[in-house]
């Protein structure tokens, strides 16, 4: 078996309009990025999309940002009139959530999950009717730039699968994967751009330590990772293909890099990674 499906290549103006109704538990900054989404490619009407949230706050965030979607009086209302459901709460709070639903799921919905760590065995557990797929998003999905990895679970069919990437191209990108994957998924494109944005901080600290004014140290910084990135989107080059041309023997970068395998640059990160999958590893668990 392939490790994972190609990348879909959807671009947002060729994403067909469903007749589906989407419904969201919790109405958080990933429930946000995925109606907007939806709903500014043309994938679904925003009266389509409903959401319910113990925050009022955070409803009326949503509401701003997905013109004309509707907020339910609660969970029950969100079942009735929607026909898939986006889990987007807490790994912490998800059995409370599941517990509440289950009384009053009939069968026809489709589940998609985007907490860490929670398994679609645990879903299918808390939600004995229903189709399962669970789905590890990242916060670029707030700009479009979202890196989205996802696995069928109980009872979701191919068709279900094609759907849920509809939904997730109209933030980004998206991998269907083996669920052993998702834990290392989360540590990886889950929380990296944490790390990466540890990496624009460190190196504009840098340019400023050595006097460059903090504004244009960051914007430096900001634009050469992302020129970076795009040249590894766009070329067949490798990580290390790209970084030895950079590289002349006794130049400016061989310091910097010479520097960065003194202090172990390299490893941390690599550590860091592993340690938020195993961290995800441990929510599941819990």
């Amino acid at each position: 078996m392939q490790a994972c499906s190609p990348l879909f290549t959807i671009a947002r103006s060729e994403l067909e309009s469903l007749s589906t109704t989407l419904g969201f538990v919790g109405a958080g900054r990933m429930a946000t990025a995925l109606g907007r989404g939806c709903a500014s490619s043309g994938l679904l009407d925003g009266d389509r999309i409903l959401t319910t949230d113990p925050s009022e706050v955070a409803i009326r965030s949503f509401a701003d940002q997905v013109p004309n979607s509707r907020a339910a009086a609660d969970n029950r209302q969100l079942l009735a009139e929607s026909d898939i459901i986006v889990l987007a709460v807490k790994p912490q709070v998800m059995p409370d959530v599941l517990a509440e639903l289950a009384p009053h799921c009939d069968g026809r919905h489709l589940f998609i999950s985007v907490a860490a760590g929670i398994t679609t065995v645990t879903l299918a557990e808390g939600l004995p009717d229903g189709k399962i797929v669970r789905v590890m998003p990242n916060t670029p999905c707030l700009v479009g730039l979202g890196t989205s990895c996802y696995s069928l679970g109980r009872g979701a069919t191919i068709m279900d699968g094609d759907l849920v990437a509809k939904i997730l191209n109209s933030v980004g990108s998206a991998t269907q994967v083996d669920e052993s994957m998702l834990d290392a998924v989360t540590g990886l494109s889950g929380s990296g751009p944490a790390f990466i944005y540890t990496v624009i901080e460190a190196m504009a600290a840098g340019g400023t330590a050595k006097g460059l004014p903090p504004a244009l140290a960051l914007q430096l910084a900001t634009e050469t990772a992302r020129g970076a990135a795009e040249m590894l989107l766009t070329t067949d080059s490798t990580p290390a293909e790209l970084r030895d041309q950079v590289t002349s023997p006794g130049g400016t970068t061989l310091a910097g890099l010479e520097k960065l395998g003194k202090l172990d640059g390299a490893s941390a990160f690599r550590a860091a990674v592993e340690a938020a999958t195993d961290r995800s590893i441990e929510l599941g668990q819990s």
